[in-house]
C-alpha cells in the first residue's frame, strides 16, 4: 500500500473530487468561537470576584490560552477530507491522510445508521471517512456516489 507522507511532493491535478463536511465544520466552528469567547470573559472576570482566592494577570492570561487551546482541538475537526483520482483515494481524517491505491480498495459503503461513509479495503478491513457525514444528507450521498462512479473508472477489474 502506497501513502503520502508529509513534505513529500503531491500531484494536485491528480485528483479529480474532493469532499469535505459541511455541518460539522460550521457546528465546530461556532464552538470554537464560544469557548474562546467564554475562556476570555472568564479570564478577564477572575480577579472581579469576592471568592476570597487571589488570581493574579498570570491567571488570566492563563484561562485565556486554556480556551484558546480548547478551540484549537476543536478546530481539527473540520480537517476531514477525501479526495479522489485516478490513483486512489485520499482519505484525511482528523491528523494524518493515507492515499490508498485502487488495487486495494474493494468499494465505498453507507452503512444504516452509521454517522459517516467508510472505504472498504481488501482482507475485510475499512477506513471511516469522516469527511463524507450522514447529517450532510444529499451533499453525503452525492459524495458516495461520486466516489463509487470514479471507482468504477479507476479499479481494476477483477
Amino acid at each position: 500500500m502506497r501513502t503520502w507522507r508529509r513534505g513529500a511532493p503531491e500531484p494536485e491535478a491528480a485528483w479529480e473530487f474532493e469532499v469535505r463536511p459541511r455541518r460539522s465544520t460550521r457546528t465546530a466552528i461556532v464552538v470554537a468561537i464560544i469557548i474562546v469567547v467564554a475562556f476570555t470573559a472568564g479570564g478577564l472576570l477572575l480577579r472581579t470576584g469576592s471568592t476570597g482566592v487571589n488570581f493574579r494577570v498570570a491567571d488570566q492570561v492563563a484561562m485565556i490560552l486554556i480556551g484558546v487551546v480548547g478551540a484549537g482541538a476543536v478546530l481539527m475537526l473540520t480537517r476531514p477530507r477525501v479526495r479522489v483520482g485516478s490513483q486512489g483515494v485520499g482519505v484525511r481524517n482528523i491528523l494524518g491522510e493515507q492515499v490508498y491505491p485502487w488495487a486495494y480498495i474493494r468499494g465505498a459503503s453507507f452503512p444504516d445508521r452509521k454517522a459517516w461513509a467508510r472505504l472498504e479495503l481488501a482482507d475485510d478491513d475499512y477506513v471511516p471517512m469522516l469527511a463524507i457525514r450522514s447529517n450532510d444528507k444529499t451533499h453525503a450521498a452525492d459524495a458516495i456516489e461520486r466516489v463509487r462512479e470514479l471507482g468504477a473508472r479507476y479499479a481494476p477489474q477483477d
